[in-house]
């Protein structure tokens, strides 16, 4: 006897539709028993039919399998009517939930928007801005000389020589004016809480 023979014998019985009363309660009716028999049957080779229309996504396959049986349970006079397997309005169901989902998803605007995110300031940029502050205030404790040979050599990058001659003095001044402006400036940045 195949499988689904189960499920329309049990289709085939007389029974109270959707009636539980408090007397009936602790029994168990044959609607029940027909959702039992269609959950035994079809509701594994539904679950692995969903979860391909889900991409794996076993929860919500499992969500689709679940109302899929209630609506079967709803439909129980439909489905007594029928002939045949059940399977192929089971299916049909579970696709049409999937499908009216993914619509639901796609008509309902995007709750988060990053894009605000992308304007506001990060941390670092707020530490680089508070750094640029303190070592622009060092600089100004800094003699005119000292911080023409810093600005020249650390801040436009160029060499010894190229500060050099942009200045118009030797290079050997270039070099012991950086080597005491550094040694300025480290204690200037100190005097500000800044340690290396």
């Amino acid at each position: 006897m195949r499988k689904d023979s189960a499920v329309a014998d049990e289709r085939k019985r007389p029974r109270a539709r959707h009636r539980m009363t408090s007397s009936s309660a602790s029994s168990t009716e044959p609607d029940e028993e027909l959702m039992r028999a269609l959950y035994r049957e079809h509701a594994g080779p539904l679950l692995a039919y969903v979860l391909r229309l889900v991409a794996g996504d076993r929860q919500r396959a499992e969500d689709v399998v679940q109302e899929t049986l209630i609506r079967a349970w709803k439909n129980a006079g439909q489905l007594n009517r029928a002939t045949g397997s059940v399977r192929p309005w089971l299916v049909t169901v579970a696709r049409r939930i999937v499908i009216d989902g993914h619509r639901s998803r796609q008509a309902r605007p995007q709750e988060v928007d990053p894009s605000p995110l992308e304007v506001i300031p990060a941390e670092d940029e707020i530490d680089k801005a508070l750094w640029l502050m303190t070592l622009s205030d060092a600089l100004e404790d800094l003699t005119p000389a000292h911080r023409e040979v810093l600005v020249e050599t650390y801040f436009k990058g160029r060499t010894v020589n190229e500060a050099a001659e942009t200045l118009g003095i030797p290079s050997g001044t270039v070099r012991s004016r950086v080597f005491y402006a550094l040694r300025s400036m480290k204690l200037a940045l100190e005097e500000r809480g800044v340690t290396a």
